[in-house]
């Protein structure tokens, strides 16, 4: 899904541009779904590609959405992010180069042992 800035600059609010476009970070703890545990699916605020179920998100107290998993591994990409003097895995949007956040290696995590770590900013909510 190629674009030009001008349509996503018409299609997104500026925070919104800020963070799926030019890569940034919303505040932790000012995200709509920080705290939000209602049953469905998360989607690309861009695009609307499904990335991640209810299912699979839990509370990890950083202050943004955390996941264990993707929904679909065809709708994201992970991309090396060596910014800031930091060593991540970005998470982007396959569909639409979205940047959706990072992906970490977490032992604390049981299940899959990664930490999803995404922007509120990222998202839409489409409820069970």
């Amino acid at each position: 899904m190629k674009k030009d800035d001008a349509y996503w600059k018409a299609k997104l609010t500026s925070e919104q541009y800020r963070v799926l476009r030019e890569k940034g970070t919303e505040r932790p703890f000012t995200g709509k779904y920080s705290y939000h545990f209602d049953k469905g699916v998360y989607t690309c605020a861009a695009c609307g590609s499904k990335l991640f179920s209810s299912d699979n998100k839990y509370d990890a107290h950083c202050g943004w959405p955390s996941f264990d998993q993707v929904s679909d591994k065809d709708n994201v990409e992970f991309v090396e992010d060596n910014s800031f003097g930091m060593q991540r895995v970005e998470v982007v949007c396959k569909n639409c180069g979205g940047h959706l956040g990072h992906v970490f290696d977490d032992d604390r995590v049981k299940t899959t042992g990664k930490w999803y770590c995404i922007n509120s900013t990222s998202l839409n909510f489409q409820k069970k």
